[in-house]
């Protein structure tokens, strides 16, 4: 049988991970890593906290192997971070056709038909939209004229 390791706090560690797991505005991950050490500092086993926090024993072994190797700094990695990073390119491109292009038959952009030309769902077009302030209904889209230079 592993025994896992042995979780020890100074008070400046142990008023930090209270105030962590109480924090409103703290990220839910950290959240819940903070109360995981603060049980472990307790002396209660991984199986335990597992069960009383609703999570997996693999979960709190791993918190608690983090924080002994590298302290409160291991728990705060990518605590704030989640999901698939932002396709910025993929951005850019619904801009450009939302405010550049005009759509075939149409007077202005919907969010089927542009992400039906571009491959992409319409709720990320509408996710672009609302990020860029774009609303297509109520402005009329200026197609782009080859060989003239808008900056002039």
């Amino acid at each position: 049988m592993r025994v896992a390791p042995k979780v020890t706090l100074t008070d400046e560690q142990r008023a930090t991970l209270r105030r962590w797991s109480r924090g409103r505005t703290t990220p839910t991950r950290l959240v819940r890593r903070a109360r995981i050490v603060l049980l472990a500092a307790e002396g209660k086993q991984n199986i335990e906290i597992a069960e009383q926090l609703g999570i997996e024993r693999t979960i709190v072994g791993r918190w608690r192997r983090r924080f002994v190797t590298r302290g409160l700094s291991g728990l705060e990695k990518d605590a704030s971070r989640g999901g698939r990073p932002a396709d910025t390119a993929l951005a850019r491109k619904i801009v450009e056709h939302t405010t550049q292009c005009e759509p075939p038959s149409a007077t202005h952009w919907s969010t089927t038909s542009l992400a039906n030309v571009l491959g992409t769902s319409p709720s990320t077009v509408s996710r672009v939209w609302r990020a860029n302030g774009l609303k297509p209904h109520l402005v009329r889209c200026i197609p782009r004229r080859q060989g003239i230079d808008r900056n002039d």
